[in-house]
């Protein structure tokens, strides 16, 4: 039996962090599904199909055996799906931790044979945050520290589409 892990986000954008996350839980699993998520509650700055685009682009050196795919359910829902027994999630913070904790609990009493899996972000990532980047870019900041190279170049095109009024 083939130990399956996913790693849900929005990834609006892709940052290093995630691929820390990613390149790290795929050697936990012999198979890794990132997940990229629609989220009503946030306000994407790359459509769902972009976000997949750009993921799968950036993982396809790292591990053949990570699959990269939308979902737009409940993640345990998702889990199930994809025959997960694992989720994975980064940390990077004390206050990511209270809210993981609290998520965690819910999805255990949702399926109790699905377990979570915390990683560290590296010490280097720990500050990086989608919704900084895309802050960051939208005041002319420079973003390639935080991002892949190609992805870096997106948002700087995006954000010059739609300058902040």
């Amino acid at each position: 039996m083939i130990r399956i892990g996913v790693y849900p986000g929005t990834f609006d954008p892709l940052t290093l962090g995630h691929v820390d996350i990613i390149r790290r839980g795929a050697k936990l699993v012999d198979r890794l599904v990132v997940g990229v998520a629609t989220n009503a509650s946030k306000s994407p700055m790359f459509t769902l199909d972009e976000r997949l685009a750009q993921v799968r682009r950036e993982v396809d050196d790292i591990d053949p055996g990570i699959d990269v795919v939308t979902f737009d359910s409940l993640l345990m829902h998702f889990a199930r799906a994809q025959h997960a027994g694992v989720i994975v999630r980064g940390l990077r913070a004390v206050a990511d931790f209270e809210y993981e904790f609290q998520m965690a609990g819910m999805n255990q009493q949702l399926d109790p044979t699905i377990e979570t899996v915390f990683l560290m972000a590296d010490v280097a990532l720990q500050p990086i945050a989608s919704r900084l980047v895309k802050e960051i870019a939208l005041y002319g900041g420079d973003i390639h520290a935080f991002v892949p190279a190609r992805i870096a170049g997106e948002v700087i095109a995006r954000v010059a589409q739609h300058p902040r009024g």
